[in-house]
């Protein structure tokens, strides 16, 4: 994972590095991502003969071959000239779900059509902000409904954007020529060709979230839950799952680690809708770490984008082959033989051998 990070620096502009890699103003929360894992152990079980193992996970009604999702991430064209196509068809080899979005600089149905060239049935679920314009959000639902998405992912944590400091220093405010969000093109008030920016609105509710679940039968993930009580209100509204979530570190830079916020949702949810993470997912420890505490299945989305920009669709489904080799050796070491064996009590505090987190 390392090697393919340096080998993603060395490719990328600076400019567009520090856009993937980059966090909110002091990027406190961005590094506590990492260090949230980094402070946590697994104490491991034994003689519980798990020789044979599975690592699938059934996800909204999608199997997934490792409890590892591909986090929505945006403007793959930046890291490769294939973009989210490259990732679509590495996500699909790898048996897992892909997230694309509305920030996605490849259209969700030709995003749909790579993956479904690898596997016919390859999983796409889609990321989507609420627009101010209803209207809007209801033409890029349809438009994943129409690609065969089967999940919405909405994206709650941003009511405004985030101070991103490495962006506001090198002014990057805009994508280069030839590359555009190509899922907010010809939306309801824009002239043929024309894209809509992406808005956010600080004027969203919980009425907005019931509004977009009478649009579509499709269920609906609430990403970008830190609260228990926002989880518990979340799955009262009929959510089909929670995603515990900072964002990457690039919204609030006050904000959690998400694995530090995780158990207490965990526990709000209690078992009624699965719950995801993403923030700070390198290694397989720290899948392990972040099922035992009560997810069903982790995001990653940086590591991807480094596979991606070091060496295309190869890249992007090294990343993945490595989380699930290094998942399914944790596995085995932990006593484990499926990844719902994974237990809280398995989980302490590295300073503080046998306290839980």
């Amino acid at each position: 994972m390392a090697a393919l990070h340096e080998r993603a620096r060395a490719a990328l502009d600076p400019v567009h590095y520090d856009y993937f890699a980059g966090g909110a103003d002091t990027e406190t929360a961005l590094a506590d991502n990492d260090r949230a894992f980094a402070d946590l152990a697994l104490l491991p079980r034994v003689l519980r003969g798990n020789d044979r193992r599975d690592t699938s996970v059934r996800l909204l009604g999608d199997r997934a071959s490792l409890p590892v999702v591909v986090s929505p991430t945006a403007f793959h064209r930046l890291a490769h000239p294939d973009g989210e196509r490259a990732t679509a068809r590495a996500t699909a080899a790898a048996g897992t779900v892909l997230v694309t979005g509305v920030a996605a600089t490849v259209a969700v149905a030709d995003v749909a059509r790579a993956a479904r060239q690898v596997r016919a049935d390859a999983a796409l679920w889609f990321q989507l902000y609420p627009q101010p314009d209803d209207d809007v959000t209801a033409a890029l639902v349809r438009r994943a409904e129409k690609a065969g998405c089967t999940a919405l992912v909405v994206t709650v944590d941003s009511p405004v954007f985030g101070r991103h400091t490495r962006d506001l220093r090198h002014g990057f405010h805009e994508l280069p020529p030839g590359l555009a969000p190509e899922n907010m093109r010809d939306l309801p008030g824009t002239p043929p060709g024309g894209t809509l920016r992406i808005a956010m609105s600080p004027a969203l509710t919980w009425r907005h979230l019931r509004r977009l679940r009478d649009l579509t039968p499709l269920p609906v993930v609430l990403k970008g839950v830190l609260h228990p009580d926002d989880a518990r209100l979340a799955v009262d509204e009929g959510v089909a799952a929670v995603w515990v979530s900072n964002h990457g570190g690039r919204q609030l830079d006050a904000a959690p680690a998400a694995v530090r916020a995780l158990p207490s949702v965990a526990d709000a949810v209690a078992g009624r809708v699965p719950v995801l993470l993403d923030g700070g997912v390198r290694h397989g420890a720290d899948i392990a770490v972040a099922l035992a505490l009560g997810a069903t299945a982790v995001g990653v989305g940086r590591p991807v984008l480094w596979g991606l920009a070091a060496d295309g669709e190869a890249g992007a489904r090294q990343v993945l082959d490595v989380l699930r080799e290094e998942f399914d050796h944790v596995l085995a070491l932990c006593g484990g033989r499926t990844p719902g064996d994974l237990t809280r009590d398995q989980v302490v505090s590295r300073a503080w051998p046998g306290r839980a987190p």
